[in-house]
C-alpha cells in the first residue's frame, strides 16, 4: 500500500509519535510532495481498520469538497445547448411549445447554428445565427464573411412554436458531424 502525491516542496515530518501519521498524510497533502507515504509512515494505531476507515473518509470528504466549488464551472443554467469543438450538447432537445431555447458557443472555435430548412415543420419559422431569412442565404453568408458566426460565450436564441422535429447544424463543422435536433412535443 503506497500513495504518491506531487510537489515542488519536500514532506514536512514531526516527531510527536501520536500524530505522525497524521502529519505525514497532511504534509503530502499540503506540500503535494513526490515522497511515498507508505505504512511505517503511521504510527499502529492508524493501521487499525477503523482507523483507517476515517482517514479514507475524512480525505474524501476533503476532496469532494473541494471540487464541489468547481462544478458552477460545468452549470448550464443560463443555456439549453452548448457547442463543443464538433458537437452540440445535448444532440436532441426535447422542449415544449412556446419555449425559448438558448445556444451557447462553450468551446473556443467559432460556430453556427442554422435551421436545415427542409427539415422544418410546416408554418415554422426558419432560425439560424445571424438572423438570415434562410439556408441558402446563411450559407452564402457563412462562404463569404464567416457570417453567423458566434464565438466563444456568444449565444443565440430562438422560439419554437410549432410541434414537430426541428434539425439544424454548425455549418463549419457540418462534415465532421456537428448536427442536432429540437424536438417541440405537447
Amino acid at each position: 500500500m503506497c500513495c504518491y502525491l506531487r510537489s515542488r516542496q519536500p514532506a514536512t515530518t514531526t516527531t510527536d509519535t501520536e500524530n505522525h501519521g497524521a502529519a505525514a498524510v497532511r504534509a503530502a497533502i499540503e506540500n503535494r510532495t513526490t515522497r511515498p507515504i507508505w505504512p511505517a509512515d503511521l504510527p499502529e494505531a492508524m493501521m487499525q481498520p477503523q482507523t483507517r476507515r476515517r482517514v479514507v473518509a475524512a480525505l474524501g470528504t476533503a476532496v469532494t469538497g473541494s471540487l464541489a466549488g468547481c462544478t458552477g464551472v460545468f452549470a448550464t443554467s443560463e443555456y439549453d445547448v452548448g457547442m463543443r469543438t464538433q458537437a452540440f450538447v445535448p444532440e436532441t432537445l426535447p422542449v415544449e411549445p412556446g419555449t425559448t431555447v438558448v445556444w451557447r458557443n462553450t468551446s473556443t472555435r467559432g460556430h453556427t447554428v442554422t435551421a436545415y430548412e427542409d427539415t422544418l415543420p410546416e408554418g415554422a419559422a426558419f432560425f439560424a445565427s445571424g438572423g438570415y431569412e434562410s439556408e441558402a442565404a446563411a450559407r452564402e453568408a457563412w462562404q463569404d464573411d464567416s457570417g453567423g458566426r458566434l464565438e466563444t460565450d456568444d449565444t443565440f436564441e430562438h422560439t419554437f412554436e410549432i410541434p414537430g422535429e426541428y434539425g439544424y447544424v454548425c455549418l463549419p463543422h457540418e462534415e465532421g458531424g456537428m448536427i442536432g435536433t429540437i424536438v417541440v412535443e405537447e
